[in-house]
């Protein structure tokens, strides 16, 4: 799965990735790729980013 920017992110190196796989999203932090992972399920990321 490939990694892209959030939408979400500002311009302002607040940047935030996610990858969708299966019903779930992960999320990490652009700036720290090899750093910890959060991952979600599918419903719940889409309650949050509404």
């Amino acid at each position: 799965m490939t990694w892209r920017k959030s939408s979400y992110s500002s311009s302002q190196a607040n940047c935030v990735e996610v990858r969708h796989h299966d019903k779930s999203v992960a999320v990490r932090d652009s700036k720290n790729p090899d750093g910890p992972v959060l991952t979600f399920p599918e419903v719940h990321w889409r309650g949050f980013v509404r």
